[in-house]
């Protein structure tokens, strides 16, 4: 199992710790990744990243689908990935129909079928094997819908650009197996080594499958985030993490549809997940943070002191996750992870 770093997406105003991300690279991390919510993008801080760093790859995690199209991606990966000298990964998402509506103002609609052409794209631009053309549910190009002008014609990158690694944000069973199908890379969010294993392997299985024999586990690169942080009090610590969690189960998506509550409720917490939910959208923060268990926190990150991270760190290992991409403050969290597992 190789390490990386998240830095994560910005407060009110967009910020990089460069010496933590030196740090890492010093420590010999794999990768450093960047996301993007609705306020900092993913691609500008990882620019930022590559211009001052040597080795360490830089990683989307992730570039919202809705937010730009196939050809802009190719266009941005290829150019990000050479003048980083072969060092871009790119993570790719569907975000939530909160986001993709609400802030992109384009249809949040089978999600599936519109990653899948998605990728088909962007391979078939970086093979750049003719002009491109393609015709899918979602997306025509050339365009020749209402409102063309007819003028448009299929062209061919001018970059030549490498193949650059594929990897997905997948919560449910049918997005995972899609992503062991057709992408490098997995890209899973609250994993926990103890139950995701189980939850996720029949998924993985049939994706493999479906990819003709051309994937399996051994080629196939599950990506974990998990919040590190070093403190002597585990407790305390827990309590720093609980008003993402919370977010994210309650928050993140409507009533009705909320994939992350979703994967609470999978993990055994039901009852938890609901009245998180239930508080959250009352507007009542603090309360949802709090009801946030213990158990579910400590089982999707690396807490306490630095003897009790290595030996958490073990579940880890023996999961299937290949890449622990570490959310992290401190520079101690940092060589607490370098000493124990690298």
């Amino acid at each position: 199992m190789r390490f990386g770093m998240s830095i994560g997406y910005s407060g009110p105003r967009a910020t990089v710790d460069m010496e933590l991300v030196l740090e890492a690279e010093r420590l010999g991390f794999h990768s450093v990744w960047s996301t993007e919510a609705y306020g900092s993008d993913a691609i500008t801080p990882l620019a930022w990243i590559a211009a001052r760093t040597e080795r360490i790859c830089v990683g989307a995690a992730i570039l919202q689908i809705a937010a730009r199209t196939p050809a802009m991606t190719a266009m941005t990966a290829t150019t990000l990935d050479q003048l980083s000298g072969g060092r871009f990964l790119l993570g790719l998402g569907v975000s939530g129909p909160q986001v993709v509506e609400g802030w992109h103002g384009v249809p949040f609609r089978k999600p599936l079928r519109r990653t899948r052409e998605y990728v088909e794209i962007l391979r078939a631009i970086w093979a750049r094997q003719a002009p491109l053309e393609y015709r899918g549910e979602h997306y025509e190009i050339p365009y020749r819908g209402p409102g063309a002008t007819g003028l448009g014609k299929p062209l061919k990158s001018i970059l030549h650009g490498r193949p650059i690694p594929i990897y997905l944000a997948a919560i449910g069973p049918k997005s995972v197996e899609q992503a062991a199908e057709i992408a490098d890379g997995w890209l899973p969010i609250f994993y926990s080594p103890h139950r995701a294993p189980a939850l996720y392997r029949e998924a993985l299985e049939r994706g493999f499958r479906k990819s003709g024999g051309r994937k399996g586990p051994n080629g196939f690169d599950i990506a974990a985030t998990c919040p590190v942080i070093v403190g002597a009090d585990v407790s305390s610590c827990l309590d720093l993490l609980k008003p993402m969690l919370a977010l994210y189960i309650g928050g993140m998506g409507a009533r009705e549809k909320n994939f992350y509550n979703e994967l609470a409720r999978r993990y055994g917490f039901e009852a938890e997940a609901k009245k998180i939910q239930d508080l959250y959208l009352d507007g009542k923060k603090e309360e949802a943070a709090a009801a946030v268990p213990d158990a579910l926190v400590d089982e999707v990150s690396l807490v306490g002191p630095p003897e009790r991270i290595r030996d958490r760190l073990a579940a880890w290992r023996e999961s299937p996750v290949t890449t622990l991409i570490c959310g992290v403050a401190q520079k101690e969290a940092l060589r607490v992870i370098a000493e124990a597992g690298m």
